[in-house]
């Protein structure tokens, strides 16, 4: 590895680490936490619409990449509501799983796989599909299929079943 690389992965090992999280106190489960921030309103509705509660509620573990209200503000005009109508919940499910993976990884997990790619990460989602984990500016980025990215704005909100990093934009499957 490149000292360039080097800096730049402690780098966003140094942002990653700052960042404030819920670290050593996982006293819910993942759709306890969503549920109790206002920051993941459309998130805790799309959940539910897609009837995802039960199974994020279960043991796990999962990684979620929780987009914020404002993520999902960017996407076009009418997508939410569209998505949240019952004959459309197959799609949404698709949508929502495409941001878990199964397992716990934590921020400090994702940097490593990240380093051990060689600059990138490719991590199967529940979905199915995969995403790409990978630094970009000193953050670490997610790339979807659609080569939409996301960048992980908090990480390691520890929950009793998995972990939650929470992201700016909803990422999309094919």
């Amino acid at each position: 590895m490149r000292i360039s690389q080097l800096l730049m992965a402690a780098g966003a090992a140094a942002l990653l680490l700052a960042t404030p999280s819920a670290a050593g106190s996982p006293n819910g489960n993942i759709i306890a936490a969503a549920s109790a921030s206002p920051d993941f309103k459309t998130l805790v509705t799309a959940i539910r619409a897609a009837k995802l509660s039960d199974t994020l509620a279960s043991k796990g573990p999962f990684t979620v990449f929780a987009p914020t209200n404002a993520a999902f503000g960017k996407l076009p005009a009418g997508t939410v509501e569209t998505l949240l109508k019952p004959e459309n919940r197959d799609q949404l499910a698709k949508v929502l799983t495409y941001h878990v993976l199964s397992g716990r990884y934590t921020a400090a997990a994702i940097l490593q796989a990240i380093n051990n790619g060689g600059g990138q990460a490719t991590l199967t989602t529940v979905e199915g599909s995969p995403i790409t984990a990978k630094l970009q500016d000193g953050k670490v980025v997610l790339v979807d299929e659609n080569n939409r990215t996301a960048v992980v704005t908090k990480t390691d909100l520890l929950q009793n079943n998995g972990v939650i990093h929470v992201i700016d934009t909803v990422v999309l499957p094919n």
